[in-house]
């Protein structure tokens, strides 16, 4: 297999499919003899913390019932769900250039080159009517000047694992309430003459493939995130089968509809799921892909300025390798068409370490909480951290100052980084970069 990342020689697999991936883990788990409890959502509402400050968390209760203790906790959710709970400073949407001193950074319209609509396409319900209502899902004027902070998120979606296998495939699904008026902004640039497939396709190994969003119309559901990291369990589940009927019939729309030109539907029928992935969701990914949630606010927060080279900090715990990276956040109404906004490609750029304090809440809050995914960060610095990679590194190096802390009896945000440092080197973190 040559695939993404794949170089002879070399003893890593870059590109897997996800039930390798998932065996591996799970191997891993139960090696380190590490109780999982799966399917056990935690209660939102309330957490159990001690008065003093700096406070410390005693306990997470359950929706079942029952409460999980210990002497230090770590976040590795998406979504930061215990950043609040905790009573930890936190922000989510895009902060303004003027907050950090960033050029990336806010609301992006003259930036978001990339999947953006190349023809113009109407965002009126009938075009040829000047008193038509707007197409559903668009933000009408005024908007924003670019740079600006807004609560925007980028979008989510579900990275689906297909093949081109037939022995191999289940076939595509129309979802219930199917309607084909949802995917009217896809179905526009076809009659204008396109005949581009609105996905990525990533080779793995076995003639399985990776997808993710390509195009002004593909697999993000750009907007629907709306309210989901507030949300309840209840209503981010509402959400999630939201994405789900979302990219189910965006896909059915390009295998059947006959506005789709035949070339596209011949390529979407040609991949479809892979039968031996997801077996116990009908090979659905079980998780959607939540490219960011909440960010932790610290003493010290990553910024454009850090990915960029132009800030140093002296307490590397791990690097971060990719560009700047955000997904269109909102679908705009400007001049009477349709203009996606937010997204951002910007690379060229050196490894980068992240701090310490930057998984560390702030002196004075909750003084045994690591987080490694909803980093103290920027929007735009966060869009260069947001892979699982990164997160795996961040994960280790969070666990060794945990495991460090308790073993010196102090709390983890008074492990001294020179006693960090060798542990960290010690496991193989690697924490500067030499070209």
């Amino acid at each position: 297999f040559k695939g993404r990342g794949h170089k002879t020689g070399e003893d890593v697999a870059w590109t897997f499919e996800p039930h390798v991936a998932e065996a591996l883990l799970e191997k891993m788990l139960t090696e380190a003899g590490v109780r999982v409890l799966r399917n056990a959502p935690i209660d939102r509402t309330a957490a159990a913390t001690t008065r003093s400050i700096p406070w410390r968390l005693i306990g997470l209760r359950l929706k079942s019932g029952e409460m999980v203790r210990g002497k230090i906790f770590i976040d590795a959710s998406y979504e930061g769900d215990l950043l609040p709970l905790c009573q930890v400073p936190f922000t989510s949407g895009r902060e303004s250039n003027q907050q950090y001193g960033e050029t990336l950074n806010g609301v992006q319209n003259l930036r978001a080159t990339k999947h953006q609509f190349k023809e113009a396409v109407s965002a009126k319900v009938d075009p040829k009517d000047p008193q038509s209502k707007w197409l559903p899902g668009l933000l009408p004027p005024p908007h924003p000047e670019d740079g600006s902070a807004d609560k925007g998120v980028q979008a989510y979606c579900f990275r689906m694992c297909l093949t081109d296998d037939p022995e191999n495939q289940r076939a595509w699904q129309k979802p219930a309430n199917y309607d084909a008026r949802d995917y009217e902004l896809l179905l526009r640039q076809y009659d204008l003459g396109s005949t581009f497939t609105p996905w990525h396709i990533v080779h793995m190994p076995n003639r399985k493939s990776d997808v993710n969003n390509n195009g002004p119309v593909s697999t993000d559901f750009i907007g629907g995130n709306i309210g989901y990291l507030e949300g309840s369990d209840e209503d981010r589940k509402k959400i999630f089968e939201a994405h789900r009927k979302w990219q189910q019939g965006l896909i059915w729309t390009l295998a059947q509809h006959p506005r789709v030109p035949e070339k596209v539907r011949n390529e979407v029928n040609r991949w479809q799921p892979a039968a031996d992935e997801f077996v116990d969701h009908d090979g659905w990914p079980w998780r959607l892909y939540i490219r960011e949630g909440r960010r932790m606010v610290s003493t010290v927060v990553m910024t454009e300025k850090h990915v960029r080279g132009l800030e140093k900090i002296e307490d590397p715990i791990g690097l971060a390798s990719y560009g700047m990276d955000s997904h269109n956040v909102h679908r705009r109404i400007i001049d009477g068409n349709v203009r996606n906004e937010g997204d951002i490609q910007v690379y060229g750029f050196n490894p980068w370490p992240i701090s310490f304090r930057s998984i560390l809440p702030p002196p004075n809050s909750c003084s045994n909480l690591l987080v490694p995914v909803a980093i103290s960060a920027s929007h735009i610095a966060f869009g260069s951290a947001r892979m699982e990679p990164v997160f795996f590194v961040l994960g280790e190096s969070a666990g060794i100052a945990a495991a460090a802390a308790i073993q010196q009896g102090i709390p983890v945000g008074e492990v001294p980084y020179e006693d960090l440092r060798p542990l960290l080197e010690k496991a193989g973190q690697v924490l500067r970069f030499d070209p």
